[in-house]
């Protein structure tokens, strides 16, 4: 066969969709709306890494503390600057104070000038937040005047909350830690790149997972209207075309409603991209720059969805024959094979296997591997569906009309009820699997802080000046605070310059300081010191607290700034304490612990105030801003943050925020998708419908047959989904060398998501089943 006559049938098949009056034009459009959004998502995805490398470049351009042990001197192009960083309500709000140090100082990314002392430049984002009601709380915390905002170069997202405010003086902070003297933005020594191979194999898995259920609904949306291209086709039959010149003109129709469907696509990219400059998912945001796909995966994904297009007619006409006087389908078909159907995941486990076990010991896994293992083993979802779907149907027994009139409908078009869930139960199989692996490997990237939250809830620290005795009176004041243990922290020295042993300083009442370790007895004026405290592992606490012996606050370091180098001495009273574990310190504090009388006036420039708060959130709403707005009205670098119980490593929470927001828009195309599908399946069976009707079938009956239609495959389907998403998410955690255990619950509710989608789409579609069922559907023009 000629590439000629291939290409002459192909341009026929197209001439057909667009000039076959109205119903190649709705088959085109359905089948244009249902690839154009797979297309739509396949480019968003392809986008993905652009926007994360755009993201991580904006983030290192303006980069600012480097916590450098050294500081760099003053000049004309110095600037020093505070990290403000804070949180409204769950939003992170990233702060930063400037102090210009001569004229040639830099600028920020996406500032054009500084902001004098009580003016501020704030993200667009923020500066609709303090401007709306629900920013009120914020407000006081930020009251310096707007003069400007921060361009698109200086974010990281639409959504993100950042200011930049003037200040003065702010060299005096420098060894605060938060503060720092700078002259470039940008990160002078970026660290390498430590890969983690379980974390590459996440994200591996993620992708794939992610795109199957698309490439699984383009495949779907192509044989939109199958049935009655099938009976144009018989026409051609009948009017002298051959049985392959007649499968290559139908390909030639799926390949216009393909073409068509990639104008749609590109369409949709674009409306979806402007779209996301204005969404927030879960706390991610992105401009609509960002989202530019590779050049190469956009001409990938151009010549594959034609070609898939193709390809799939091609091989769903296989196994029909269309004759002159009517399509041989209509009679019952020959049972599917299902040797072949279980070659694909028993292939798929066989490239998986020879990586269990690996871990993160063994390097990377390979990726080619990875992917074709996983791909083959949800191709394989696809693959046995009908099969289970035919066989399960046939089986069914008698029951009532509705259930009659499904089950016959099931067993005359099984495939097609199959192709509706395959997305559906790809995307849940994988669900279940990344879900396994992830809880499988979630303790790996979780550690506990070791903070107690029975005993606080948030932490302030206090710069030097502020006195802790104002500050703990006003957090106890603040609506919804129950509690307040404040102390000054200092470090002490065994010489002034250079210390080779050393311990920490605490001062505060007798109530706070029983919370840090176990007192004998305690009076204002007493001085303990703590022997045993994992804090001082490796120092003799008897010899640094001897009775006499001088000692250094604040003692300085070669290679570092001046410090203070405030001398003590150790008093002849000191008392002897043991520590308390697991408490305010989150470790054993040692060191010496000072009630506030026994502490010289000499020593408070070196401590710095911290104060441990035991809140009433049911008394006070929004009782963590209120404690924040506390802490800045107390001093403009005081910093108040929230404890939490664990932390979780960086790159494990983007790997997982990637997940959901990817989740979220593939759903989305799921449900889009099938609600086309059913509609497109509701116009073939227009004239059935009004026959029903006509001849007295009760539109309940009729709505109830289509539930059940639609019920049967997804129990079926969400049943194989289990037992893949289980199988592969088995064979995933012993790749990583980790434990095999089952959430269950996760299970379930990954499984329930899919089945509500799909009740979602098919309540959606019996408003259009009542409009066909109407006896006026049988009239022909």
């Amino acid at each position: 066969m000629s590439v000629r006559q291939w290409a002459r049938d192909l341009a026929m098949g197209v001439r057909f969709a667009f000039t076959g009056g109205r119903e190649g034009w709705t088959r085109a459009v359905l089948t244009a709306v249902g690839v154009g959004l797979g297309v739509a998502l396949l480019l968003l995805t392809t986008a993905v890494p652009n926007a994360l490398n755009v993201r991580h470049d904006r983030e290192a351009a303006r980069s600012d503390l480097t916590y450098a042990t050294e500081q760099m001197p003053k000049a004309n192009d110095t600037l020093v600057i505070a990290a403000l960083d804070t949180s409204f309500r769950d939003d992170e709000v990233r702060g930063r104070a400037l102090d210009p140090e001569g004229p040639r100082a830099p600028l920020p990314p996406g500032v054009d000038e500084f902001p004098a002392t009580g003016e501020m430049v704030v993200s667009p984002a923020l500066k609709e937040l303090l401007e709306s009601d629900s920013g009120a709380l914020l407000r006081e915390r930020l009251p310096d005047r707007i003069v400007g905002t921060i361009g698109e170069s200086g974010l990281i997202g639409s959504a993100e909350l950042a200011f930049y405010r003037g200040a003065d003086g702010l060299a005096q902070y420098l060894e605060l830690g938060r503060v720092e003297r700078i002259d470039r933005f940008g990160d002078p020594e970026p660290g390498p790149d430590q890969s983690d191979p379980v974390l590459l194999l996440l994200v591996l898995v993620v992708f794939v997972v992610l795109l199957m259920p698309v490439a699984v609904f383009i495949a779907a949306a192509v044989r939109f209207g199958g049935e009655r291209r099938d009976r144009r086709l018989a026409a051609l039959r009948l009017v002298g075309s051959d049985s392959r010149m007649t499968r290559r003109i139908a390909a030639g129709e799926a390949l216009a409603g393909s073409v068509l469907g990639l104008v749609f696509g590109a369409g949709f990219f674009m409306v979806g991209r402007q779209l996301a400059g204005s969404a927030e998912v879960y706390r991610i945001s992105v401009f609509p720059s960002y989202l530019n796909p590779s050049p190469l995966l956009a001409l990938l994904v151009a010549v594959a969805v034609p070609a898939a297009a193709v390809l799939v007619t091609v091989f769903a006409l296989r196994g029909v024959v269309i004759e002159p006087l009517g399509v041989v389908r209509a009679s019952r078909p020959a049972r599917r094979r299902l040797w072949w159907r279980l070659l694909l995941p028993a292939a798929g486990l066989a490239m998986l296997y020879p990586m269990i076990g690996a871990g993160r010991e063994n390097g990377d896994f390979n990726q080619y591997l990875v992917t074709g293992g996983v791909v083959l083993l949800l191709i394989g979802v696809t693959a046995l569906l009908p099969w289970i779907v035919e066989t399960v149907v046939a089986r069914l027994g008698s029951g009532g009309v509705a259930w009659q009139l499904a089950v016959r409908r099931l067993q005359m078009s099984s495939g097609t009820a199959a192709r509706m869930i395959n997305g559906i139960a790809v995307a849940v199989a994988g669900a279940i699997a990344l879900q396994m692996l992830f809880a499988g490997v979630d303790n790996d990237y979780t550690k506990s802080t070791g903070k107690d939250l029975s005993l606080a809830q948030m932490e302030a620290t206090l710069p030097s000046e502020v006195p802790l005795a104002t500050a703990v009176g006003e957090f106890r004041d603040t609506e919804g605070v129950k509690a307040v243990h404040g102390y000054s922290e200092g470090y002490l020295g065994d010489r002034a310059q250079d210390p080779e042993h050393g311990t920490m300083l605490t001062v505060g009442d007798c109530a706070s300081l029983r919370e840090m370790a176990k007192l004998p007895s305690c009076e204002d004026g007493d001085v303990f010191v703590v022997h045993g405290a994992e804090w001082d592992a490796g120092e003799d606490m008897t010899k640094l607290a001897a009775p006499g012996r001088k000692l250094y606050a604040d003692p300085s370091y070669e290679g570092g700034p001046k410090s203070r180098e405030i001398p003590w001495t150790v008093p002849q009273d000191v008392k002897a304490a043991k520590p308390r574990p697991g408490l305010l310190a989150g470790i054993d504090r040692g060191g010496f612990l000072v009630t506030p009388k026994a502490m010289p006036e000499t020593l408070a420039p070196a401590l710095d105030g911290h104060a441990y708060l035991k809140l009433d959130e049911s008394v006070a709403e929004d009782v963590h801003d209120r404690v924040r707005n506390t802490a800045v009205a107390l001093h403009p670098l005081a910093d108040a943050m929230t404890w939490s119980a664990t932390e979780r490593t960086g790159r494990f929470d983007a790997i997982r925020t990637g997940l959901f927001v990817g989740a979220a828009c593939v759903l989305a195309l799921i449900g889009a998708s099938l609600l086309v599908s059913q509609l497109e399946q509701l116009r073939e069976r227009k004239k059935l419908l009004s026959a029903l009707v006509a001849f007295g079938t009760r539109r309940r009956t009729l709505s109830l047959s289509v539930l059940w239609q639609t019920a049967i495959p997804i129990v079926l389907g969400l049943l194989l989904a289990t037992v893949v998403g289980l199988t592969l998410g088995t064979v995933l955690l012993k790749m990583t060398a980790t434990p095999v255990s089952v959430d269950w619950t996760s299970v379930l509710f990954m499984t329930g998501i899919g089945a509500a989608v799909v009740l979602v789409v098919t309540l959606l579609s019996l408003p259009p089943l009542l409009r066909l069922m109407r006896p006026e559907g049988l009239r022909t023009e």
